[in-house]
């Protein structure tokens, strides 16, 4: 199953810069692993915003809010879930 996924990350001010680092390096390590198994593969940043949109292609809903879940960053993050069904004009 296809979802469009779009995350906004609001880290809190207060936190300190290198743990701040620190997740984020688990996050793009974990976001990349998932890229590369073919679950998440696409992610595009939005232009001024701490966000981006992601398509996942995975098995169903408890999969995508288990990977979500383990996402480094998820305890900072507002998720929005769009599932995606293939359109009958598209040549693909």
């Amino acid at each position: 199953m296809l979802f469009m996924v779009r995350m906004d990350v609001h880290l809190p001010p207060e936190m300190p810069p290198n743990l701040a680092q620190e997740i984020k390096a688990r996050e793009k390590a974990y976001s990349q692993s998932l890229q590369r198994e073919g679950r998440w593969p696409h992610i595009w940043r939005v232009v001024g915003e701490y966000s981006n949109y992601s398509v996942f292609d995975v098995a169903g809903n408890d999969e995508l809010h288990d990977l979500l879940s383990a996402l480094p960053l998820f305890p900072y993050m507002d998720i929005h879930v769009t599932p995606l069904a293939h359109h009958p004009s598209d040549i693909n």
